[in-house]
């Protein structure tokens, strides 16, 4: 048995750790044939901090604490348990083999025994999670559907075995060295060994010596199908994050939002200013798989298929084609079957294999630069494959999917090996938008009102301060009651919503007369305001933005502004996050935390109870909700019984994706909320985080939903079910669409109608007003709640 043992071990070792090597090299080939990107290696010492931090804290793991704690067991446990592997080559020589020095030390013997045990449990918690959630059993609910299942089974039960075969041989150990009773140096195998006991010395070393090979034979087997699968990301991910992590974007650890990545060409950014100086075949965004940089081929290639980022989807989850998983595994696929000929064109000296390629039906022309290597029939159809295409005709991307992207960050918050999903989204809308002139058709007069009107609504400029127009104070205006900003102290950025939508003037409005009564000196921009271009640029219409946020940024050098205070989340994002770009640098505050600063300062004063409700703003153009996948002729979706009359003084909140996802502002809206008195709030089940969108993201407030039931449909229904007389908000595109939600709502009877959407603003001004401030009541300080 032993010379069988060590040949077979040692022969399937070298096969392995060969093909390995190779697979590892020809993965760094494939990765190297993205676009250059030079903004990845910045401050190395703060990305080995936050690398170290995210990897071995499992800091992003642990957002699913079961699942995290698992994991963080099985991760410590393939690294821990290397050096049983190790004494696993000695055992198939000697089966009395020890580590040396190690091998017998106390603290070794304890933490081998610990993790070996603590991994199996793992191990077993995370296959119990995998069964639990089979897409055969749920469906779209699983986060695993679209994964490939055998591969992650592979996995779980390789690290099964592993774990079996390290108790086992720790038991056998304790056997050979004839030991009765507990020892200190075998504390939780012990019990293992003394079923052993009765059998002879050379049946404990046979035994030793074959659990040896097993655990070497599994080892090297893993090994092996890694080095014939190098999409199987379930795997590969255990060597990959620790890159991937390391080439983040945010080089301090934070997440890939809030800012968009600048098209890149050559690695270098492009703006209006260098468009001129491209070559007519440069690359605009992605339309082609190589077109993505090496960190994007990297992200595909660490992909997990674990489908957190699935089951966050707010498109996903309202029966909408796109996940984001599907969508990187997609691309993944696509790269590695496309491999051969991009490598061969690399080889050859040029840019893309794909036309010529193409041509000779999977080989290559010596005359073009490319080896004349045929590629074979399945190379040849990935060459002629669109990156973005209808499914039916090839497309690798479904432009269903492309388009019905929110940008709201959930998949890129949750997703533990840092993917960064959305700035892939966005970058192959850029090409659609600027090379293709395919996008829907509802872009084209969004795109027209932002270029001629300088706003989504197309309203004349003309118009921009009528939202001041019956107050009872003057609103200084740049350039008309002040020089410049430096007379104030704030710069109020209105937005195109607030000054032009109906119900997000009410927000300005209370917002302004909030300012006023505290005392605050701002001005407004008036007519000099225009779009940040926010819109633009999250549907791919990059220069278009570049244009827009030009134009801003003088506007903004001119009347020196500095401190800015914004309504909208996604003014606030653009203008926090993106200006910097254009030579803007700002200090940028949302309405809500500059409002909660001065309430904690005393200088609002919310000391009277709240109205009994709000009304509910007519109008807002809403659309009508679509029915869920399978419902009933006439159905919205929602899924909601007839509704009981809310609870007076019940409030929850709906966090806006671009202040609470994409940058982290939680508190001050839940604080001033708390400072209400006689307010109960009442969270939604996904908040915070776990936020679900409102639906108007990326654009897609100026997008028909064509498939599956209506995002605000879905998110109405979950506020609608805390039992909360007001649904809160803190951006007028959440605003519009969760007021159109619940007046569908209301209308088919599944809404209250005594509940209301409003600004968080209007719930403080409504206490504000009924205060009295020469009474007794004085300040009352904010809470933090939820």
């Amino acid at each position: 048995m032993q010379p069988v043992a060590i040949v077979v071990s040692l022969t399937l070792t070298l096969v392995a750790v060969a093909m390995f090597a190779r697979a590892a090299a020809r993965m760094v080939a494939v990765i190297a044939l993205g676009a250059p990107d030079r903004s990845r290696s910045d401050q190395p010492a703060r990305r080995w901090v936050s690398m170290l931090t995210e990897t071995v804290g499992h800091t992003r793991m642990l957002q699913w604490t079961k699942v995290g704690v698992a994991h963080w067991f099985v991760f410590v446990g393939f690294g821990a348990l290397f050096f049983t592997l190790v004494t696993a080559y000695g055992q198939i020589f000697s089966p009395s083999f020890t580590l040396p020095l190690i091998g017998h030390w106390v603290v070794f013997e304890w933490g081998t025994e610990l993790i070996a045990w603590a991994t199996l449990l793992g191990i077993a918690v995370l296959i119990g999670i995998r069964l639990a959630n089979l897409p055969a059993k749920l469906g779209r609910a699983s986060r695993f559907t679209g994964s490939t299942m055998w591969q992650g089974y592979f996995v779980e039960w390789v690290i099964v075995v592993v774990a079996l075969c390290v108790l086992s041989l720790r038991g056998l150990e304790y056997a050979l060295a004839r030991h009765s009773g507990w020892s200190v140096h075998y504390p939780l195998t012990w019990f293992i060994g003394t079923a052993f006991s009765g059998a002879s010395t050379s049946a404990i070393g046979t035994a030793i010596v074959t659990i040896a090979a097993v655990k070497i034979a599994v080892s090297m087997t893993w090994f092996l199908v890694l080095a014939l699968n190098l999409t199987m990301g379930v795997a590969w991910h255990r060597f990959l994050v620790f890159v991937n992590v390391w080439f983040r974007r945010d080089a301090r650890g934070g997440t890939a939002l809030g800012r968009l990545e600048p098209i890149r060409v050559n690695g270098e950014p492009v703006d209006l200013s260098t468009i001129e100086d491209l070559d007519e075949d440069a690359a605009l965004g992605a339309g082609k798989i190589e077109d993505f940089s090496w960190k994007g081929l990297l992200d595909f290639s660490t992909c997990t298929e674990c489908g957190r980022c699935q089951s966050q989807c707010p498109a996903w989850n309202t029966g909408k084609p796109l996940s984001p998983k599907l969508v990187v595994l997609a691309l993944r696929e696509h790269l590695y079957a496309k491999a051969p000929a991009l490598l061969a064109a690399r080889a050859g000296g040029v840019g893309s294999a794909t036309g010529a390629a193409a041509e000779t039906g999977g080989a290559g022309d010596e005359a073009d630069g490319v080896p004349a290597v045929d590629f074979g029939p399945e190379v040849a159809a990935e060459l002629s494959r669109p990156l973005v295409g209808d499914p039916q005709e090839g497309g690798v991307i479904d432009p269903e999917a492309l388009w019905a992207c929110t940008t709201c960050g959930a998949c890129v918050q949750q997703c533990p090996v840092d993917i960064e999903h959305v700035d892939h989204i966005v970058s192959m809308r850029r090409h659609q938008v600027l090379l293709e002139s395919a996008y829907p058709s509802e872009l084209g007069g969004l795109f027209k009102n932002l270029e001629k009107a300088g706003n989504p609504w197309g309203v004349p400029a003309r118009d921009r301060m009528a939202w001041a127009e019956g107050l009872d104070f003057p609103v200084k205006v740049v350039g008309e009651d002040v020089s410049d900003l430096s007379e104030v102290e704030w710069l109020f950025w209105v937005g195109c919503a607030g000054a032009f939508e109906d119900r997000a003037k009410k927000t300005t409005r209370a917002v302004a007369e909030l300012l006023h009564t505290a005392g605050v000196s701002f001005a407004v921009l008036g007519t000099a305001e225009t779009c940040t271009g926010d819109p633009a640029r999250r549907s791919g219409n990059e220069f278009l933005f570049q244009m827009l946020a030009a134009q801003a940024a003088e506007t903004l050098s001119e009347a020196m502004a500095t401190k800015v205070v914004a309504t909208c989340a996604h003014c606030f994002n653009t203008l926090a996050n993106e200006y910097a770009e254009l030579g803007v640098t700002l200090e940028v505050v949302h309405h809500t935390q500059l409002l909660n600063r001065l309430v904690r300062d005393g200088r609002l004063t919310p000391v009277a109870p709240v109205a009994p409700g709000l009304p509910l703003a007519p109008g807002g153009g809403g659309l009508p909700l679509a029915p869920a996948p399978g419902a009933a002729p006439g159905a919205s979706g929602l899924g909601l019984a007839p509704a009981p009359a809310p609870a007076p003084g019940a409030i929850t909140y709906h966090d806006p994706c671009y202040i609470g996802r994409h940058n982290g502002v939680y508190s001050p809206p839940r604080e001033l909320i708390g400072a209400l008195p006689g307010v109960e709030l009442r969270e939604m089940p996904r908040s915070f985080e776990r936020s679900f969108c409102c639906g108007a993201g990326g654009a897609r407030m100026w997008m028909e939903e064509q498939v599956g039931t209506r995002i605000n449909a879905t998110r109405t229904a979950e506020a609608v079910a805390t039992g909360a007389r007001q649904i809160a908000v803190a951006c007028p595109f959440c605003r519009v669409m969760l007021s159109d939600g619940l007046t569908a709502a209301q209308a088919e009877g599944s809404a209250p109608t005594e509940t209301s959407v409003v600004d968080v603003a209007q719930l403080l001004l409504e206490a504000v007003r009924r205060s009295d401030p020469g009474g007794p009541g004085g300040p009352v300080e904010p809470v933090a709640v939820g």
